[in-house]
């Protein structure tokens, strides 16, 4: 399977100063390029490390409405992506994606808003997405709006879910791979990174670099503190 989008590129040439932002960002200090898996990527992080900026200026630069949706979605509240995607080239694979959308946990209630105002709400599911919990209307749009053969763009797709629901979506997602999907995700779930043969990346001081499953620190202290929860509990909480 070839992918949508191979790989990206970086016109460092283009930067005027890497002290603003998302230019002071540590891993754009050495970035050049990366390769993106035909079927699953994945981008890790800590909070601020910029996988999320990255993720969206990705999505922008395929199409994608900045706080999300598919292509056909035009609406803005308030513009607070960054410029980073017009420093990006999208190396694009010889097939075209018949679907495609950007979900973004912290902006998708103004997407579900969107869906309302456009009459479009039956691709979603029956019921409203308004109408659901928050875990429940990104099921619902995973499930009903995600048609296959298409380029998904998931931004902590987890921070709804509990993680009964997060195995759910990792099994829908192998769905999704299984129909010539790609996918590429910012997260913070170890569940979700699992999925078999994804690429992992991770963003950090150190720059950027592609890392194995057992080797993100979201899996080293998930496994250490569910062997030890005493031991870390002692540690985090005693005087």
């Amino acid at each position: 399977m070839d992918a949508y989008i191979r790989s990206i590129r970086f016109k460092r040439e283009l930067v005027q100063s890497f002290r603003q932002h998302p230019f002071d960002l540590p891993w754009l200090g050495d970035f050049h390029a990366l390769d993106l898996h035909p079927k699953v990527t994945f981008f890790v992080g800590e909070n601020g490390s910029g996988k999320s900026t990255l993720l969206e200026a990705i999505a922008v630069a395929w199409g994608f409405n900045p706080e999300g949706g598919s292509k056909n979605f035009r609406f803005s509240t308030e513009a607070t992506h960054s410029h980073l995607h017009e420093f990006l080239t999208l190396v694009k694979g010889v097939r075209r994606p018949k679907d495609g959308f950007f979900l973004r946990a912290e902006s998708f209630y103004n997407v579900a808003t969107e869906v309302a105002s456009l009459g479009v709400g039956a691709a979603y599911g029956e019921d409203a997405l308004h109408e659901q919990s928050h875990g429940e209307s990104f099921m619902s749009l995973v499930t009903h709006r995600f048609r296959g053969k298409g380029l998904y763009i998931l931004d902590e797709p987890e921070a709804a879910l509990s993680p009964s629901r997060q195995l759910s979506l990792l099994s829908r997602l192998h769905d999704l791979v299984r129909d010539d999907s790609q996918i590429i995700i910012a997260t913070h779930s170890p569940i979700l990174m699992a999925y078999p043969d994804a690429w992992i990346y991770t963003l950090g001081d150190q720059g950027l670099e592609r890392v194995q499953y057992e080797d993100t620190e979201h899996f080293r202290i998930t496994r250490d503190f569910l062997k030890h929860p005493e031991r870390f509990l002692r540690q985090l909480l005693e005087p």
